[in-house]
């Protein structure tokens, strides 16, 4: 077998890896399903759909039986598996013919698809189901590959295909996915006798083989072949969207706008709901936003079905210069507002104009997709994950304009082909179907000394719970190991020195391109020094006092600008200690700065309050399982003045309080969770999380 070589698509088989799967082939489907999700270029995240059809054993007749698998209801063809697929009879699935009474009785077929189930653990039949089912052959691939539907949304899309493709191709008009549509593919293939795919207008590409690796290498060659009439087109037409209006800042200074920029947008954009942002300043984006086609081309919408479901019917165009001053942030929220004013009533009146007596009520009338001229694109969903796939979804939709107006000119869905889409009743039905938002969902956390101990624990629990995490530590090692234990989307990291001012800011400037902003900030950095008061040195009481309480000063100063900018509330939890309580022998400095911490909390929740930032306080005690302020001098400085060995302080710790219990880091992140996640009206309060020391009662 020899490897193609190809310009604008990755080739991926592996024949080794094919050869071991070649006895099996739904796992061989699967693989080249895999590998074409790996190329963004070809399909993005939830994109298109892959089958294969195989002869099996039916289980009641012991017959040969054709059977269908393809990707189930809302897979992604890049991660799919064996739990992502459905199973169906081909015979039976065909006979719905005999059942199916129009474009009217669509919706009713996708529940009869269930009645062609072969195996029985098959995930939901999506409805691309019969689109499949209708061709004859073994394998298929239905893909959105860029090029392919820049043709597809070319305002002559037929000739273009005939162009290319000569009369190896089919082409079907735009039509909803359903029922219908497989039968129209059906039709074509019936008229094109030999065809080696068809291209759907506005929508993308089917293509198919006798084999796995038939239909792979039919689907490269026909994309690639696209990719290669566009880019010929683009070298004889000259500049796409017209050439550049305005000038892209350098990337230091987009990142600075961006920064500003971003929690005034996540407040605008969280008016329904809480959401989280995503930036993207890549030259895809850049060329786009800004060229003198811009205000044409970004209202007119994105063609392809899986665009718009992803990134709304069209994006905000931001009305502000490059090098716009955005330091005033009261100043620059009013000049946004009007904007995001003028959208919500444009996406109400489009709801209005198209809706059905049965749709679904309107949904957040937010902008998805935001666009600044000279410095990038934003996106805002309700998850980094969802809000990241938009963004990669319009630049999906950027690529598809920039190809087709160098085709001829960029077609859009007509505005009630868009509607029904992205409020069909089906797809209402899967998002009911999707499960409730957790606790802390849409909020980001930032937490100091996240490299380990208590910080690592505190993390882990936010995100447990919804939240998007970002790490900082001092020690970048500690960091990049603690990350490597999240999911992707799910947490950001920022080295942080915590005495400094400058890599505090830093910190958050990270959090807020990452996210869009910050809704919690916990400050368990520390570190604990154990001394008397005669053995006490200045450098000791300084550091004591930098990290602990001019840290958490300086962290509340720039956590509180950015909250403030979002006007969403928010919370500062301090994790202070028992000691902050309760005085003790050889304890000088740190029982100074953590009581200094307490009383901090305690006025910045009187202050904060009007705001909506609650600021609250976590008072650990004696946790020596997996913290990391016990693995030095401390834990020998507390053994000497308890006259125990080190190896005794847990059981020594656990005796001393109430309830007889050992305090681990979980305990703490516990408590910090109850303070941000459940008791959402409670500020300037103490919580201590110690098993019970008396000493320490704060009333």
């Amino acid at each position: 077998m020899e490897t193609k070589a190809f310009k604008h698509v990755d080739y991926l088989w592996d024949p080794k890896k094919a050869a071991s799967l070649a006895d099996d082939q739904v796992a061989l489907f699967l693989y080249r399903s895999n590998i074409l999700g790996a190329d963004l270029r070809i399909t993005n995240y939830g994109g298109g759909n892959t089958s294969c059809k195989t002869i099996e054993k039916d289980p009641l007749t012991g017959q040969d039986v054709e059977v269908m698998w393809i990707k189930g209801s809302g897979g992604d063809i890049g991660t799919l598996t064996r739990a992502g697929i459905a199973g169906l009879y081909t015979d039976r699935l065909r006979s719905l013919k005999n059942v199916y009474k129009g474009l009217h009785d669509e919706d009713r077929m996708v529940g009869l698809f269930n009645h062609c189930i072969y195996d029985l653990d098959s995930r939901a039949p999506s409805i691309d189901t019969p689109l499949h089912g209708m061709l004859p052959f073994a394998h298929i691939d239905h893909l959105h590959p860029d090029a392919l539907i820049a043709v597809a949304a070319a305002k002559d899309s037929e000739a273009v295909t005939r162009e290319i493709w000569g009369e190896t191709m089919g082409w079907v008009p735009w039509q909803r996915p359903g029922f219908d549509l497989g039968l129209q593919l059906e039709k074509c293939l019936a008229d094109n006798p030999g065809i080696r795919g068809i291209v759907l207008g506005s929508h993308g590409l089917f293509t198919w083989g006798d084999t796995s690796y038939e239909c792979y290498m039919n689907s490269l060659e026909v994309i690639e072949m696209a990719s290669a009439f566009i880019e010929k087109k683009i070298a004889e037409n000259g500049p796409v969207f017209g050439g550049q209006k305005t000038a892209s800042l350098p990337a230091a200074e987009r990142r600075t706008q961006a920064t500003r920029l971003m929690p005034l947008l996540r407040g605008l954009c969280s008016s329904h709901r809480r959401m989280i942002g995503h930036f993207d300043d890549s030259d895809a984006v850049l060329e786009f936003v800004g060229s003198k086609d811009l205000a044409r081309l970004a209202p007119m919408g994105t063609s392809c079905p899986d665009h718009f479901l992803r990134t709304k019917i069209q994006p905000l165009v931001l009305d502000l210069k490059p090098d716009e001053d955005l330091s005033d942030a009261e100043k620059t929220l009013k000049k946004l507002q009007p904007a995001f004013e003028q959208y919500r009533r444009e996406y109400s009146a489009y709801y209005e104009s198209c809706k059905h007596a049965n749709s679904p009520a309107m949904r957040d009338p937010n902008p998805v997709i935001i666009l600044y001229p000279g410095v990038g694109m934003f996106s805002f969903s309700k998850d980094k994950q969802t809000t990241r796939v938009a963004s990669e979804f319009y630049i999906n939709a950027i690529n598809v304009m920039r190809g087709a107006e160098a085709i001829s000119a960029y077609t859009a869905l007509p505005r009630q082909e868009a509607f029904d889409i992205e409020y069909w009743l089906l797809e209402e039905a899967k998002l009911q179907r999707m499960p409730k938002p957790k606790v802390l969902s849409g909020k980001v956390a930032l937490v100091t000394g996240a490299g380990g101990g208590i910080g690592k624990a505190i993390a882990d629990k936010l995100a447990e719970e919804g939240a998007n995490v970002v790490l900082t530590d001092i020690a970048e090692d500690r960091l990049q190991e603690a990350a490597g234990s999240y999911k992707r989307d799910v947490a950001a990291t920022a080295v942080c020195d915590v005495t400094r001012a400058e890599s505090i800011a830093a910190a958050f400037e990270e959090a807020v391109l990452a996210f869009g902003g910050v809704d919690i900030v916990v400050h368990s950095a520390g570190l604990a020094i154990s001394k008397p008061l005669v053995e006490t040195e200045e450098k000791d009481w300084d550091l004591l006092q930098n990290v602990l309480v001019k840290a958490q000063f300086q962290l509340a100063q720039v956590a509180v600008a950015i909250m403030r900018k979002q006007g969403l509330g928010g919370d500062v939890v301090s994790i202070a200690s028992k000691n902050g309580l309760v005085a003790g022998p050889n304890n000088l400095g740190y029982g100074t700065a953590k009581a200094a911490q307490q009383h901090m909390a305690r006025l910045l929740a009187a202050e904060l309050g009007p705001d909506r930032i609650r600021v609250n306080t976590v008072n650990p005690d004696g946790v020596i399982v997996g913290s990391k302020i016990w693995e030095g001098e401390w834990a020998e400085g507390r053994a000497k003045a308890y006259g125990i060995n080190v190896e005794d302080l847990p059981a020594f710790y656990a005796k001393r309080n109430l309830m007889n219990q050992i305090i681990t880091p979980e305990d703490i992140a516990n408590g910090v969770f109850a303070l941000v996640g459940l008791l959402d009206k409670s500020t300037g309060n103490m919580i201590n999380v110690d098993g019970g020391m008396a000493p320490a009662f704060v009333r």
